[in-house]
Protein backbone atom coordinates (compact mmCIF):
# COMPACT_ATOMS: atom_id res chain seq x y z
CA UNK A 1 0.00 0.00 0.00
CA UNK A 2 2.93 2.20 -0.38
CA UNK A 3 0.97 4.49 -2.66
CA UNK A 4 -2.37 5.15 -0.52
CA UNK A 5 -1.56 8.29 0.97
CA UNK A 6 -1.65 10.66 -2.38
CA UNK A 7 -4.45 11.66 -3.22
CA UNK A 8 -6.19 13.19 -5.88
CA UNK A 9 -6.46 17.24 -5.35
CA UNK A 10 -9.33 20.24 -5.71
CA UNK A 11 -8.81 22.08 -8.53
CA UNK A 12 -8.21 25.10 -6.11
CA UNK A 13 -5.42 23.23 -4.53
CA UNK A 14 -3.47 22.46 -8.10
CA UNK A 15 -3.48 26.03 -8.50
CA UNK A 16 -2.05 26.39 -5.38
CA UNK A 17 0.59 24.19 -5.75
CA UNK A 18 1.60 26.20 -9.12
CA UNK A 19 1.86 29.26 -6.71
CA UNK A 20 4.50 27.49 -4.34
CA UNK A 21 6.41 26.48 -7.61
CA UNK A 22 6.21 29.46 -8.43
CA UNK A 23 7.75 30.89 -5.32
CA UNK A 24 10.35 28.39 -5.26
CA UNK A 25 11.89 29.49 -8.44
CA UNK A 26 12.28 32.77 -7.06
CA UNK A 27 14.11 31.38 -3.98
CA UNK A 28 16.39 29.49 -5.46
CA UNK A 29 15.00 25.99 -4.36
CA UNK A 30 13.18 24.57 -7.69
CA UNK A 31 10.68 21.46 -6.38
CA UNK A 32 9.64 19.16 -9.50
CA UNK A 33 6.16 19.00 -9.97
CA UNK A 34 4.69 15.63 -8.79
CA UNK A 35 1.71 13.80 -11.08
CA UNK A 36 -1.18 13.25 -9.05
CA UNK A 37 -1.09 9.54 -8.24
CA UNK A 38 -4.17 7.42 -7.30
CA UNK A 39 -3.40 4.08 -8.34
CA UNK A 40 -4.58 1.08 -6.22
CA UNK A 41 -3.59 0.52 -2.25
CA UNK A 42 -2.43 -2.90 -1.56
CA UNK A 43 -5.63 -4.44 -0.34
CA UNK A 44 -7.18 -3.41 -3.93
CA UNK A 45 -9.07 -0.17 -3.24
CA UNK A 46 -7.67 3.19 -4.18
CA UNK A 47 -7.75 5.52 -1.88
CA UNK A 48 -11.14 7.81 -2.73
CA UNK A 49 -12.68 4.76 -2.92
CA UNK A 50 -11.80 4.36 1.00
CA UNK A 51 -12.46 7.97 1.71
CA UNK A 52 -16.00 7.64 -0.09
CA UNK A 53 -16.79 4.44 2.49
CA UNK A 54 -15.86 5.97 5.36
CA UNK A 55 -17.78 9.68 4.28
CA UNK A 56 -20.59 7.54 3.65
CA UNK A 57 -19.90 5.59 7.03
CA UNK A 58 -19.11 9.27 9.14
CA UNK A 59 -20.92 12.13 7.15
CA UNK A 60 -20.32 14.17 10.20
CA UNK A 61 -15.93 13.59 10.15
CA UNK A 62 -14.32 16.05 7.36
CA UNK A 63 -12.48 14.79 4.44
CA UNK A 64 -9.09 15.85 5.54
CA UNK A 65 -9.52 14.44 9.09
CA UNK A 66 -10.52 11.15 7.48
CA UNK A 67 -7.62 11.16 5.66
CA UNK A 68 -5.28 11.79 8.32
CA UNK A 69 -7.18 9.05 10.33
CA UNK A 70 -6.81 6.47 7.49
CA UNK A 71 -3.17 7.33 7.11
CA UNK A 72 -2.30 6.54 10.65
CA UNK A 73 -4.14 3.61 10.56
CA UNK A 74 -2.08 2.40 7.61
CA UNK A 75 -4.89 2.83 5.08
CA UNK A 76 -7.11 -0.03 7.03
CA UNK A 77 -10.91 0.95 6.48
CA UNK A 78 -11.62 -1.55 9.48
CA UNK A 79 -9.32 0.25 11.41
CA UNK A 80 -10.04 3.55 10.89
CA UNK A 81 -13.86 3.01 11.62
CA UNK A 82 -13.29 0.90 14.68
CA UNK A 83 -11.09 4.00 15.91
CA UNK A 84 -13.90 6.47 14.73
CA UNK A 85 -16.76 4.42 16.69
CA UNK A 86 -14.22 4.44 19.62
CA UNK A 87 -14.34 8.45 19.14
CA UNK A 88 -18.16 8.95 18.79
CA UNK A 89 -19.16 6.58 21.66
CA UNK A 90 -16.21 9.11 23.52
CA UNK A 91 -18.49 12.16 22.41
CA UNK A 92 -15.15 13.57 20.93
CA UNK A 93 -15.46 13.35 17.24
CA UNK A 94 -16.07 16.98 15.58
CA UNK A 95 -17.03 17.89 12.14
CA UNK A 96 -14.43 19.99 10.49
CA UNK A 97 -15.30 23.28 8.95
CA UNK A 98 -14.24 24.50 5.31
CA UNK A 99 -10.83 27.11 5.94
CA UNK A 100 -8.50 27.38 8.41
CA UNK A 101 -9.74 25.59 11.78
CA UNK A 102 -8.81 23.64 14.22
CA UNK A 103 -8.79 19.77 13.79
CA UNK A 104 -9.44 17.41 16.25
CA UNK A 105 -6.16 15.47 17.55
CA UNK A 106 -5.23 11.95 15.98
CA UNK A 107 -4.56 10.78 19.66
CA UNK A 108 -8.53 11.15 19.94
CA UNK A 109 -9.25 8.80 17.25
CA UNK A 110 -7.57 6.13 19.14
CA UNK A 111 -9.16 2.79 20.03
CA UNK A 112 -8.99 2.11 23.78
CA UNK A 113 -7.11 -0.61 24.58
CA UNK A 114 -5.90 -1.55 21.11
CA UNK A 115 -2.38 -0.52 19.18
CA UNK A 116 -1.77 3.47 18.95
CA UNK A 117 -1.05 5.01 15.15
CA UNK A 118 2.80 4.72 14.65
CA UNK A 119 4.07 8.36 15.84
CA UNK A 120 7.40 8.65 14.74
CA UNK A 121 6.59 7.67 11.12
CA UNK A 122 5.81 10.49 9.23
CA UNK A 123 2.77 10.15 7.32
CA UNK A 124 2.30 11.70 4.12
CA UNK A 125 4.89 11.25 0.94
CA UNK A 126 6.12 12.76 -1.80
CA UNK A 127 3.38 15.28 -3.67
CA UNK A 128 1.24 15.12 -0.58
CA UNK A 129 0.22 17.14 2.31
CA UNK A 130 -0.76 16.44 5.70
CA UNK A 131 -2.26 18.72 7.90
CA UNK A 132 -1.53 19.15 11.44
CA UNK A 133 -3.50 21.41 13.87
CA UNK A 134 -2.76 19.76 16.97
CA UNK A 135 0.09 20.67 19.39
CA UNK A 136 0.86 16.99 20.12
CA UNK A 137 0.43 15.81 16.26
CA UNK A 138 2.82 18.82 15.41
CA UNK A 139 5.57 18.02 17.87
CA UNK A 140 5.65 14.14 17.20
CA UNK A 141 5.70 14.67 13.52
CA UNK A 142 8.09 17.60 12.96
CA UNK A 143 10.82 19.36 14.53
CA UNK A 144 8.73 22.09 15.77
CA UNK A 145 6.28 22.64 18.95
CA UNK A 146 3.74 24.96 18.77
CA UNK A 147 2.00 27.49 21.92
CA UNK A 148 -0.76 28.73 20.86
CA UNK A 149 -2.55 31.62 22.91
CA UNK A 150 1.48 32.16 23.81
CA UNK A 151 1.03 36.13 24.82
CA UNK A 152 -1.91 37.52 27.06
CA UNK A 153 -4.07 39.18 24.88
CA UNK A 154 -3.53 42.94 25.14
CA UNK A 155 0.01 41.87 25.02
CA UNK A 156 -0.05 40.71 21.91
CA UNK A 157 -2.78 42.84 20.39
CA UNK A 158 -0.32 45.76 21.79
CA UNK A 159 2.89 44.28 19.93
CA UNK A 160 0.91 43.71 16.81
CA UNK A 161 -0.42 47.30 16.52
CA UNK A 162 2.86 48.46 17.04
CA UNK A 163 4.68 46.60 14.62
CA UNK A 164 2.28 47.53 11.70
CA UNK A 165 3.12 50.74 12.39
CA UNK A 166 6.77 50.25 11.84
CA UNK A 167 5.97 47.88 9.03
CA UNK A 168 4.54 50.81 7.14
CA UNK A 169 8.67 51.69 6.62
CA UNK A 170 9.95 48.05 5.75
CA UNK A 171 11.44 47.24 2.73
CA UNK A 172 12.07 44.28 0.91
CA UNK A 173 15.44 42.50 0.61
CA UNK A 174 17.42 42.55 -3.48
CA UNK A 175 19.21 39.52 -4.30
CA UNK A 176 21.04 38.13 -7.51
CA UNK A 177 19.64 34.77 -8.40
CA UNK A 178 21.00 32.44 -11.68
CA UNK A 179 22.50 35.97 -12.81
CA UNK A 180 19.02 38.03 -12.40
CA UNK A 181 18.24 40.36 -10.19
CA UNK A 182 15.06 39.57 -7.94
CA UNK A 183 13.32 40.71 -4.68
CA UNK A 184 12.19 39.19 -1.90
CA UNK A 185 7.78 38.36 -2.31
CA UNK A 186 7.28 39.99 1.45
CA UNK A 187 8.46 43.17 3.47
CA UNK A 188 10.64 43.01 6.59
CA UNK A 189 12.47 45.04 8.96
CA UNK A 190 15.17 44.41 11.64
CA UNK A 191 15.63 44.81 15.56
CA UNK A 192 18.87 44.94 17.46
CA UNK A 193 18.94 45.73 21.46
CA UNK A 194 21.15 49.30 21.80
CA UNK A 195 23.30 51.88 20.03
CA UNK A 196 25.99 49.77 20.00
CA UNK A 197 24.54 46.71 18.35
CA UNK A 198 23.40 48.87 15.72
CA UNK A 199 27.27 50.24 14.54
CA UNK A 200 28.51 46.14 15.25
CA UNK A 201 25.63 44.78 12.36
CA UNK A 202 26.27 48.29 9.72
CA UNK A 203 29.94 47.58 9.96
CA UNK A 204 31.01 43.79 10.76
CA UNK A 205 28.26 41.70 9.54
CA UNK A 206 27.18 40.47 6.25
CA UNK A 207 24.26 39.55 4.41
CA UNK A 208 24.19 37.82 0.91
CA UNK A 209 27.21 39.08 0.79
CA UNK A 210 26.44 43.00 1.56
CA UNK A 211 26.50 44.96 4.54
CA UNK A 212 22.72 46.47 5.78
CA UNK A 213 21.78 49.54 6.17
CA UNK A 214 18.42 49.65 7.58
CA UNK A 215 18.68 48.66 11.11
CA UNK A 216 16.27 49.84 13.89
CA UNK A 217 16.19 49.76 17.96
CA UNK A 218 13.85 47.47 19.53
CA UNK A 219 10.34 48.78 20.15
CA UNK A 220 9.12 49.09 23.17
CA UNK A 221 7.21 46.02 22.91
CA UNK A 222 9.46 43.92 21.63
CA UNK A 223 11.79 44.55 24.45
CA UNK A 224 8.48 43.34 26.66
CA UNK A 225 7.79 40.38 24.98
CA UNK A 226 12.02 39.21 24.37
CA UNK A 227 12.37 37.42 28.09
CA UNK A 228 8.96 35.98 27.37
CA UNK A 229 10.19 34.06 24.36
CA UNK A 230 13.15 33.41 26.00
CA UNK A 231 11.51 31.85 28.72
CA UNK A 232 9.48 29.71 26.62
CA UNK A 233 11.82 28.65 23.97
CA UNK A 234 14.58 27.07 26.72
CA UNK A 235 11.56 25.43 28.64
CA UNK A 236 11.04 23.76 25.30
CA UNK A 237 14.33 22.92 24.20
CA UNK A 238 14.38 20.70 27.60
CA UNK A 239 11.45 19.00 27.08
CA UNK A 240 12.14 18.28 23.56
CA UNK A 241 15.87 16.93 24.97
CA UNK A 242 14.09 14.40 27.47
CA UNK A 243 11.08 13.39 24.96
CA UNK A 244 12.27 13.28 21.50
CA UNK A 245 16.24 12.69 21.37
CA UNK A 246 17.90 9.83 21.30
CA UNK A 247 20.89 8.18 23.81
CA UNK A 248 19.19 8.98 26.97
CA UNK A 249 18.32 12.02 26.95
CA UNK A 250 21.06 13.86 25.59
CA UNK A 251 21.22 16.59 23.46
CA UNK A 252 22.33 16.86 19.49
CA UNK A 253 25.52 16.57 18.57
CA UNK A 254 26.97 20.66 17.92
CA UNK A 255 23.52 21.55 19.47
CA UNK A 256 24.61 24.12 22.17
CA UNK A 257 24.56 23.52 26.05
CA UNK A 258 23.63 27.18 26.74
CA UNK A 259 20.67 28.57 27.53
CA UNK A 260 18.92 29.67 24.46
CA UNK A 261 19.25 33.87 24.25
CA UNK A 262 17.77 35.95 21.97
CA UNK A 263 19.64 38.85 20.85
CA UNK A 264 17.65 40.96 18.58
CA UNK A 265 14.10 40.63 16.37
CA UNK A 266 13.55 40.28 12.59
CA UNK A 267 10.14 40.83 11.34
CA UNK A 268 8.61 40.11 8.39
CA UNK A 269 4.94 41.41 7.26
CA UNK A 270 3.30 39.33 4.96
CA UNK A 271 0.58 41.83 3.35
CA UNK A 272 -2.25 39.87 1.68
CA UNK A 273 -2.51 35.86 0.73
CA UNK A 274 -0.46 36.40 -2.17
CA UNK A 275 2.61 37.06 0.11
CA UNK A 276 5.05 34.48 0.65
CA UNK A 277 8.36 33.23 0.99
CA UNK A 278 9.76 29.68 -0.88
CA UNK A 279 11.53 26.92 1.02
CA UNK A 280 14.85 27.37 2.41
CA UNK A 281 16.68 26.13 5.31
CA UNK A 282 17.57 29.35 7.51
CA UNK A 283 21.71 30.18 7.22
CA UNK A 284 23.58 29.37 10.33
CA UNK A 285 26.61 31.59 10.15
CA UNK A 286 25.86 33.41 13.12
CA UNK A 287 23.96 30.92 15.02
CA UNK A 288 26.35 28.03 14.67
CA UNK A 289 24.93 24.61 13.87
CA UNK A 290 21.67 22.89 15.49
CA UNK A 291 20.83 26.32 15.88
CA UNK A 292 17.04 27.21 17.96
CA UNK A 293 14.67 29.70 16.58
CA UNK A 294 11.74 31.34 18.23
CA UNK A 295 8.77 32.54 15.78
CA UNK A 296 5.82 34.37 17.05
CA UNK A 297 2.52 34.95 14.82
CA UNK A 298 0.66 38.10 15.21
CA UNK A 299 -2.95 38.95 13.16
CA UNK A 300 -3.74 36.69 10.10
CA UNK A 301 -3.69 33.01 10.30
CA UNK A 302 -1.24 31.23 7.73
CA UNK A 303 0.01 27.96 6.28
CA UNK A 304 3.15 27.20 7.52
CA UNK A 305 4.97 23.71 5.78
CA UNK A 306 8.12 21.94 6.35
CA UNK A 307 9.19 18.79 4.35
CA UNK A 308 12.02 16.49 5.34
CA UNK A 309 15.37 16.58 3.26
CA UNK A 310 16.35 13.31 2.20
CA UNK A 311 20.39 12.84 1.40
CA UNK A 312 20.46 10.50 -1.50
CA UNK A 313 23.30 8.37 -3.20
CA UNK A 314 25.01 9.38 -6.67
CA UNK A 315 23.78 5.41 -7.85
CA UNK A 316 20.28 6.85 -6.64
CA UNK A 317 20.25 9.74 -9.14
CA UNK A 318 20.30 7.52 -11.68
CA UNK A 319 18.42 4.52 -10.34
CA UNK A 320 21.20 2.29 -12.09
CA UNK A 321 20.34 -0.60 -9.39
CA UNK A 322 17.41 -2.41 -7.79
CA UNK A 323 18.69 -1.08 -4.13
CA UNK A 324 18.78 2.35 -5.15
CA UNK A 325 15.47 2.03 -6.61
CA UNK A 326 14.27 0.53 -3.09
CA UNK A 327 15.57 3.50 -1.63
CA UNK A 328 13.75 5.98 -3.73
CA UNK A 329 11.13 4.13 -2.98
CA UNK A 330 11.44 4.42 0.92
CA UNK A 331 12.19 8.10 1.11
CA UNK A 332 9.20 9.01 -1.13
CA UNK A 333 7.16 7.34 2.60
CA UNK A 334 9.02 10.53 3.88
CA UNK A 335 9.05 13.53 1.29
CA UNK A 336 5.31 14.84 2.04
CA UNK A 337 4.78 18.69 3.03
CA UNK A 338 3.36 19.03 6.33
CA UNK A 339 1.47 21.94 7.06
CA UNK A 340 1.23 23.70 10.22
CA UNK A 341 -1.50 26.52 10.84
CA UNK A 342 -0.64 29.67 12.70
CA UNK A 343 -2.92 31.19 14.23
CA UNK A 344 -2.56 35.23 16.16
CA UNK A 345 -0.75 34.94 18.90
CA UNK A 346 1.23 31.56 18.30
CA UNK A 347 4.97 30.91 18.87
CA UNK A 348 6.48 28.16 16.66
CA UNK A 349 9.60 26.61 18.50
CA UNK A 350 12.19 25.66 15.70
CA UNK A 351 14.50 22.71 16.92
CA UNK A 352 17.53 21.59 16.52
CA UNK A 353 16.82 19.11 14.26
CA UNK A 354 14.74 21.85 11.67
CA UNK A 355 17.59 24.14 9.93
CA UNK A 356 19.84 20.89 8.81
CA UNK A 357 17.55 18.20 7.88
CA UNK A 358 14.63 20.41 7.34
CA UNK A 359 13.47 22.88 4.55
CA UNK A 360 10.20 25.07 5.30
CA UNK A 361 7.74 27.74 3.55
CA UNK A 362 5.26 30.40 4.00
CA UNK A 363 3.02 29.28 0.84
CA UNK A 364 0.48 31.60 -0.73
CA UNK A 365 -2.97 31.57 0.22
CA UNK A 366 -5.79 31.00 -1.91
CA UNK A 367 -7.97 33.08 0.82
CA UNK A 368 -7.88 34.18 4.29
CA UNK A 369 -9.99 35.17 7.14
CA UNK A 370 -9.75 38.42 8.24
CA UNK A 371 -8.23 40.17 11.32
CA UNK A 372 -9.90 42.61 13.70
CA UNK A 373 -6.29 44.62 14.25
CA UNK A 374 -4.58 43.76 11.02
CA UNK A 375 -7.05 43.17 8.35
CA UNK A 376 -5.51 40.45 6.04
CA UNK A 377 -1.84 41.08 7.47
CA UNK A 378 0.16 38.89 9.01
CA UNK A 379 3.32 40.28 11.45
CA UNK A 380 5.90 37.51 12.10
CA UNK A 381 9.18 38.35 14.66
CA UNK A 382 11.44 36.08 14.57
CA UNK A 383 13.47 35.94 17.86
CA UNK A 384 17.27 33.96 17.22
CA UNK A 385 20.25 33.61 19.44
CA UNK A 386 23.73 34.93 17.63
CA UNK A 387 26.35 33.46 19.31
CA UNK A 388 29.59 35.34 19.95
CA UNK A 389 31.91 32.88 19.07
CA UNK A 390 30.55 33.63 15.61
CA UNK A 391 30.81 36.80 15.15
CA UNK A 392 32.43 37.72 11.87
CA UNK A 393 35.76 38.88 13.11
CA UNK A 394 36.23 35.00 13.75
CA UNK A 395 34.73 33.38 11.03
CA UNK A 396 37.02 32.98 7.42
CA UNK A 397 37.26 35.08 4.71
CA UNK A 398 37.50 34.51 1.47
CA UNK A 399 39.59 36.07 -1.70
CA UNK A 400 37.05 39.06 -1.54
CA UNK A 401 37.39 40.52 1.76
CA UNK A 402 34.16 39.41 3.41
CA UNK A 403 33.37 36.73 6.01
CA UNK A 404 32.19 33.53 4.46
CA UNK A 405 28.58 31.84 4.92
CA UNK A 406 28.40 28.44 7.02
CA UNK A 407 26.70 25.95 4.91
CA UNK A 408 25.59 22.26 5.94
CA UNK A 409 25.90 19.16 2.76
CA UNK A 410 22.10 18.45 2.54
CA UNK A 411 21.45 16.57 -0.43
CA UNK A 412 24.83 14.11 -0.67
CA UNK A 413 24.78 10.88 1.89
CA UNK A 414 28.69 11.06 1.28
CA UNK A 415 28.84 14.03 3.34
CA UNK A 416 25.71 14.68 4.56
CA UNK A 417 25.68 16.65 7.43
CA UNK A 418 29.42 18.22 7.26
CA UNK A 419 29.87 21.59 7.76
CA UNK A 420 31.76 24.41 4.89
CA UNK A 421 32.72 28.11 4.57
CA UNK A 422 32.19 29.28 1.68
CA UNK A 423 31.63 32.76 -0.41
CA UNK A 424 28.30 34.52 -1.40
CA UNK A 425 29.81 37.77 -2.72
CA UNK A 426 27.77 36.64 -5.67
CA UNK A 427 24.76 37.39 -3.94
CA UNK A 428 25.01 40.41 -4.70
CA UNK A 429 23.95 42.27 -7.92
CA UNK A 430 27.09 42.68 -10.15
CA UNK A 431 29.68 40.60 -8.83
CA UNK A 432 31.21 37.16 -8.87
CA UNK A 433 31.81 35.17 -5.91
CA UNK A 434 34.94 33.43 -5.62
CA UNK A 435 36.04 30.05 -5.44
CA UNK A 436 36.67 29.68 -1.65
CA UNK A 437 35.69 26.78 0.23
CA UNK A 438 36.67 25.08 3.76
CA UNK A 439 35.29 22.23 5.77
CA UNK A 440 34.02 23.42 9.54
CA UNK A 441 34.92 21.29 12.43
CA UNK A 442 33.46 21.78 15.66
CA UNK A 443 33.57 20.65 19.13
CA UNK A 444 30.65 18.45 20.29
CA UNK A 445 29.50 21.36 21.42
CA UNK A 446 29.11 23.75 17.90
CA UNK A 447 31.90 25.55 19.44
CA UNK A 448 34.28 26.54 16.21
CA UNK A 449 37.81 24.63 17.05
CA UNK A 450 40.53 27.16 18.15
CA UNK A 451 44.86 26.54 17.12
CA UNK A 452 46.45 26.08 20.92
CA UNK A 453 50.05 28.17 22.01
CA UNK A 454 48.80 30.96 19.11
CA UNK A 455 45.37 31.68 20.27
CA UNK A 456 44.60 32.03 16.62
CA UNK A 457 40.76 31.42 15.38
CA UNK A 458 40.87 29.01 12.69
CA UNK A 459 36.82 28.87 12.42
CA UNK A 460 36.74 25.27 11.85
CA UNK A 461 39.66 24.30 9.67
CA UNK A 462 40.09 21.10 9.34
CA UNK A 463 43.25 19.98 10.77
CA UNK A 464 45.03 17.71 13.42
CA UNK A 465 42.64 17.79 16.46
CA UNK A 466 45.76 17.69 19.23
CA UNK A 467 46.34 20.98 17.86
CA UNK A 468 43.24 22.57 19.11
CA UNK A 469 42.32 23.98 22.92
CA UNK A 470 39.71 26.19 24.46
CA UNK A 471 39.51 29.65 22.84
CA UNK A 472 41.80 32.44 24.29
CA UNK A 473 40.68 34.31 27.06
CA UNK A 474 40.62 37.46 25.29
CA UNK A 475 37.76 36.80 23.50
CA UNK A 476 35.70 35.81 25.91
CA UNK A 477 32.81 38.10 26.83
CA UNK A 478 34.55 40.84 24.17
CA UNK A 479 32.37 43.76 23.56
CA UNK A 480 28.77 43.16 23.45
CA UNK A 481 26.95 40.43 22.41
CA UNK A 482 26.38 39.80 18.37
CA UNK A 483 23.16 40.17 17.32
CA UNK A 484 20.18 38.41 15.27
CA UNK A 485 20.24 38.76 11.08
CA UNK A 486 17.46 39.37 8.78
CA UNK A 487 18.52 36.59 6.67
CA UNK A 488 16.09 36.12 2.96
CA UNK A 489 14.43 33.17 4.70
CA UNK A 490 12.28 33.85 7.36
CA UNK A 491 8.55 32.88 8.52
Amino acid sequence: MDRFVTRGKRKAESTLEEDVNTTQLQQSVTAPHIPVDNTLDGDGESTDIKLAILASLNPGIGHDTLLDLLIAHDGSVEATTEALKGAQNAGTAKKKLSGITSQASLRSFTVHGGTTPKKPRLLSRKGATLHLYDPSDISAHTPCTLIHNFLAPDTANALLVELLEEAKTFGKATFKLFDNVVSSPHTSGFFVGSDYELAEQKSAYFYNGARLSDIRRLTPQLEKVRPLVQEAVNDEIQKRIRTHHLHGGRKLKYQSPEPWSPNAAFVNLYDGPEQNVGWHSDQLTYLGPRAVIGSLSLGVAREFRVRRILPKDKDEDSGSNSTSNSMAKLDDLNEGQISIHLPHNSLLVMHADMQEEWKHCVTPAQAIDSHPISGRRRINVTYRDYRPEFHPRYTPRCACGIPTVLRVVQKKRENWGRYFWMCHAGNQPGKEACSFFQWAEFDDDGRPLWRKATGTHTAGLEVDAGKFGQPPKSLVGEGQPPTVSPERDTR
